[in-house]
Parts: C-alpha cells; structure tokens; sequence
C-alpha cells in the first residue's frame, strides 16, 4: 500500500518566469495568475516552451527543479527502501523506528498484506503477536536487547509514514523509471504524479 497525504506545491509561476530568462522573453508568456500569484492557467505559448525545454535535457530544464513540493506518505519499508535511490533533489523526515516502534500496539493494519492470502496473514499475524509480547516486555524492562530483537524481526511490509520535499524534475524522472515497475506502489506512486497540479504541462506525460 502507498498513500499519500497534505500535498503542498510551492510558488509555480516564478520558474516559469525564469524558464525565460535565456532570451529575456518574459513578455511573451501568457500563463494567467490570480492576485495571490498562484498560478490559474499555463498559456500556449508557455506551455510549448516547456514541452521543448523538457525533452531538451535536464540541463534545460532547471526550471523545473525550482518548483517545490510538500507531501506525507505512508509505505512499507521495502519501498522506502528503493524510494531512498533518489538522493538528489528530496528530503525526508521520517516516523523513528528507533524512538517510536514501542509506543504503539503491533496489529495487522501496520503493515502491507494486500498480495497474502489467508496462509500467509496467519504467519503474519503469528510474527505480529510475538512482536507485540516483545514490546510488552521491553516497556516493562527497558532491556536494549529486547528493541534490537523488535527491530530485526521487523518485516520489511511494516509501513512508514514520511514527510517528503521533492520537485518536479524528481518526479519527472521517477516517472520515466518506475511507472511500469513490478510493484504495485511504484505504480501507484506515478499513477499520483499525473494527477498533480500542472503535471500534464510541465511533465508532458504520455499516459
């Protein structure tokens, strides 16, 4: 499973403004904003300067690095895993194994399980209840030993939430590598970018 929570996307209309400053043609573009500045519609003429800078390289298209993006997401750990590939252009805040695995009741909803079926939710749910006597034991006690069996019986389908900054080149590239990868939340992940503001655009996704 993947979701995705409280998207933010900063200032648009700046790095389109920039996108123009090669040729100091500013006083072509014809993308509308409201009077806060956010972006209402991106012109034709912008738009087709756009597509050109996209597929010219990304050295043409730093505009698109300069467009910011907020959101919450809450996956397993063996996506994280691969998510953490991309270093450049994201951060991320994430919830601490370390300091909060003991906090919460282990139960079946903290992980990932939509490709077990019943055999294999069973052993799960073995694994969870077992993890669930050892966090018992460990608030009990405070042994270190006791949170070092947690975290390495821990499966890797347990989910983490995470606040991620990335930008639109990010996902442009994350969507040119994974939107036909084998798991399912790489699927979904690029199934998210295309519905993002402006995507169409500024990405000039095929779907």
């Amino acid at each position: 499973m993947i979701v995705f929570t409280d998207l933010e996307i900063g200032n648009v209309y700046r790095p389109l403004m920039g996108m123009r400053n090669s040729y100091d043609s500013q006083y072509k573009s014809d993308t509308t904003v409201d009077e806060n500045g956010k972006v209402v519609s991106i012109g034709i003429h912008d738009a087709s300067l756009i597509k050109s800078l996209v597929h010219s390289g990304s050295s043409h298209r730093k505009f698109l690095r300069q467009i910011p993006i907020l959101v919450d997401i809450k996956a397993p750990l063996y996506w994280w895993k691969e998510f953490d590939t991309y270093k450049i252009g994201t951060t991320a805040n994430s919830e601490s194994t370390m300091h909060t695995i003991h906090k919460k009741s282990f139960d079946l909803l903290m992980f990932s399980t939509e490709s077990l079926d019943s055999k294999d939710r069973k052993v799960l749910m073995k694994l969870i209840e077992y993890l669930e006597e050892l966090r018992m034991e460990f608030l009990l006690s405070k042994d270190k030993k006791i949170w070092y069996k947690i975290i390495q019986l821990l499966p890797s389908s347990f989910n983490q939430r995470r606040t991620v900054s990335l930008n639109y080149e990010v996902l442009l590239n994350i969507y040119n590598d994974r939107k036909n990868h084998r798991l399912d939340e790489w699927r979904e992940f690029c199934k998210w970018i295309e519905k993002i503001d402006y995507a169409d655009i500024l990405l000039d996704i095929q779907k």
